[in-house]
């Protein structure tokens, strides 16, 4: 039966003293976007910020609900494919994974004032529901590492942390695994499955140990990391117009996420001259976080002329409270260290940990459009992020986590292109995004790149839409938060496929 437990942990976010350890890719998954939305959005790589007339239109400004002329409705679903690719001490590895889902609903509802005294001729109220971000996502990596093994993830926290002690063998060999603190447990964790030994073994005070792996210095090693979940946003939108030159909106934005990893590491050694010490070993951890945050955003466009639309907006940072739930467990291949052979500690504990805030960075979104009329358009989006405001709160426990992004993170710019071309009762679309890394050395996270491009058919009221998008991006993965952090090279690609039904009603 599952045990549920609260603990509080205090200390610095770098020093492990919460759920786990805390790194900027936590911090990134919820401040970094994804290009989401509409089928007809998607196509133009979202360049709407000065368009309007979409749904997925107001996250990018939410002005632009003010140009539709009736009440509207749009559903949309999405064919998400994610090939990553693994490069690990030369070692090259594929995974993929493909998913289904409808990530994109609302309705603008459309109000007229025909009275010619007034200026403020029509406004807009709109509900929209999105997927910002669909996590599934498959990586396996496998390579022979002739430098660092999985002991020195349990051996940094066995031996002591700066600030911090080292475990006792007393404790060691008689607590609870419920009962300790997020780093006792790591360390109790790796005594368990024998990766390491007390230097006085007699000594129920020694907190001092050294490995029991191998000294073969080539240590094989694979890496599965299955992520499952999503960050969704439900949107309220206002806007209005202005003698047909001004038009103005906000955004209230109400965000959810529910992500599921799950990871395992195993290594196992060449035992040629030996066949009766550790052999192999597994480690396995499973992370549920999940919460809700809110934020909101404000635009402007002005039809400078007839045809052209100049657009600016804000979004505001998005402060994000989650919690994180935890499972552990290890399994050893030892024939030498005990009676029972395979080695297998799985505690059976669920920890819940207590609650935290992610604060996102507020973004700033400048767009410029031409409509030709019936014909088409042009637009382009640019955007800013300072992503070294990203950080953990409260922050006297998140510290040196807040410090480290504030300097490796930097401000970054993702630029956005967009076209659409009609003719008769077809509409076609090509766009093209980049995204530029958070970090000031892209490597942990790099540049994205994409392509897109769409089509359009009008049945009178209604329409339907297709669009296929392709991104790349390269990162690194290390397999542990810390001690064995050797990463392997990630590079991913994205292919999804959209399709939209839209109605005016």
């Amino acid at each position: 039966m599952k045990k549920y437990l609260s603990i509080i942990i205090a200390g610095l976010a770098f020093s492990a003293t919460q759920a786990q350890e805390t790194t900027p890719e936590d911090a990134l998954r919820y401040a970094v976007e994804s290009l989401t939305g509409s089928a007809r959005f998607r196509g133009m790589s979202g360049a709407f910020g000065a368009v309007g007339g979409d749904l997925s239109a107001i996250n990018q400004n939410p002005a632009g609900s003010i140009f539709f002329n009736n009440n509207y409705a749009t559903f949309t679903g999405t064919s998400y494919n994610t090939k990553n690719g693994s490069t690990y001490f030369g070692n090259k590895t594929n995974d993929n994974s493909n998913t289904l889902d409808i990530n994109q609903a609302g309705v603008a509802f459309v109000f007229k004032d025909n009275n010619p005294k007034n200026d403020w001729k029509k406004f807009t109220v709109a509900l929209n529901y999105e997927n910002n971000n669909n996590f599934d996502n498959n990586i396996y990596s496998a390579g022979i590492n002739p430098y660092n093994s999985i002991d020195k993830y349990f051996l940094r926290f066995a031996n002591g942390l700066p600030q911090e002690g080292g475990i006792t063998l007393n404790t060691l060999e008689n607590a609870y695994f419920e009962n300790l603190n997020f780093i006792d447990q790591q360390a109790f964790l790796g005594y368990q499955a024998y990766i390491f030994n007390p230097v006085d073994g007699t000594n129920p005070q020694n907190s001092t140990y050294v490995s029991n792996v191998p000294t073969s210095n080539n240590y094989y090693q694979d890496y599965y990391n299955i992520t499952t979940g999503y960050n969704g946003k439900f949107t309220g939108n206002f806007a209005t117009g202005y003698k047909d030159i001004l038009f103005l909106g906000i955004n209230l934005n109400y965000h959810y996420t529910d992500i599921k990893k799950t990871s395992s590491v195993y290594e196992s050694y060449d035992t040629t001259n030996s066949a009766s010490g550790l052999q192999s070993v597994q480690f396995d951890t499973e992370t549920h976080t999940f919460g809700s945050g809110y934020s909101f955003s404000l635009g402007a466009i002005v039809k400078a002329t007839q045809g052209l639309r100049l657009g600016l907006a804000y979004q505001s940072p998005t402060w994000y409270r989650l919690k994180d739930e935890q499972r552990q467990a290890v399994y050893a291949d030892c024939p030498n260290c005990g009676s029972n052979n395979p080695v297998v500690f799985n505690p059976d504990v669920t920890m819940v940990y207590l609650p935290y805030t992610v604060q996102t960075p507020s973004k700033w979104t400048g767009s410029i459009a031409y409509i030709f009329g019936k014909k088409g358009l042009l637009s382009v989006d640019t955007s800013l992020k300072d992503y070294s405001n990203t950080s953990f709160r409260p922050k006297n426990d998140y510290q040196g986590i807040n410090s480290y992004m504030s300097s490796v993170l930097d401000k970054a710019y993702e630029i956005r292109l967009g076209g659409e071309y009609k003719y008769k009762e077809y509409s076609f679309r090509a766009g093209y995004h980049f995204d530029q890394s958070p970090y000031k050395v892209d490597l942990p996270f790099g540049d994205l790149t994409g392509y897109s491009g769409g089509l359009g058919y009008t049945f009178g009221d209604s329409r339907i839409d297709l669009a296929y998008s392709y991104d790349h991006r390269s990162m690194n993965q290390t397999f542990l938060s810390s001690g064995m952090t050797d990463a392997a090279r990630i590079s991913s690609y994205y292919n999804n496929v959209t399709i939209s039904y839209s109605m005016n009603f």
